[in-house]
């Protein structure tokens, strides 16, 4: 694996100008998909207002979920950063006309001596930051807040909870895969907040 030379360190964590690029890379493509998906077309009046609510719940959601996973890989001591899978990203772009998301714009890439309870935790920090995300955003639902920051709010809790339970899938190279190999109590438990989450969904009003 190319560990990449001309390392930049952001306070406890090491990061790259790849790195960097591939993670502003992903997080447009992402954002662009969302904001197709809820404005149910790129060529609706208020696409430039959906892609920036797309880019501060997904963005935020995206970039915490891989930070979560680096920055428990670096804890243990192992190499590690996120690569966009170009791809995955035109496929998400791709689908979006036809109001699907498939969010894999990507994965860090560990590289050290882990065993199983190692890569099961380094796994759970990315939905578990989800979903302490969307528990942020739900609380904000409720507070006196204007219009545009209730329909952030209302998206980042519907977005990071998805994103939460999407990465939950227990197989191929989903976390859910990692986690339920290392821990089936912590998987069961992560799924069903994740749950609880999406369930909420239904009893939260819409943001006009």
């Amino acid at each position: 694996m190319d560990h990449n030379h001309g390392q930049i360190k952001i306070g406890a964590m090491n990061t790259s100008e790849t790195e960097i690029k591939d993670i502003i890379k992903a997080w447009i493509a992402i954002s662009v998909a969302f904001a197709v998906v809820l404005s149910n077309s790129i060529f609706s009046s208020d696409i430039y207002s959906k892609f920036i609510i797309a880019s501060l719940t997904v963005g935020a959601g995206f970039l915490l979920h891989e930070m979560g996973h680096k920055l428990v890989a670096q804890k243990y001591g192992c190499f590690a950063e996120f690569r966009s899978f170009d791809n995955m990203l035109l496929l998400a772009i791709a689908m979006s006309f036809f109001g699907l998301v498939f969010a894999a714009p990507g994965a860090v890439m560990i590289s050290g001596k882990i065993n199983k309870a190692k890569n099961g935790k380094i796994s759970v920090a990315g939905p578990v930051m989800n979903l302490a995300l969307a528990l942020i955003f739900l609380a904000l639902i409720f507070a006196q807040l204007p219009q545009l920051f209730k329909a952030i709010a209302f998206y980042g809790f519907v977005i990071n909870s998805w994103l939460a339970l999407f990465n939950m899938i227990p197989f191929w190279f989903f976390d859910g895969y990692k986690i339920i190999k290392w821990n089936k109590l912590v998987y069961g438990l992560v799924t069903a907040i994740a749950l609880v989450f999406m369930a909420i969904q239904n009893f939260l009003p819409l943001p006009k």
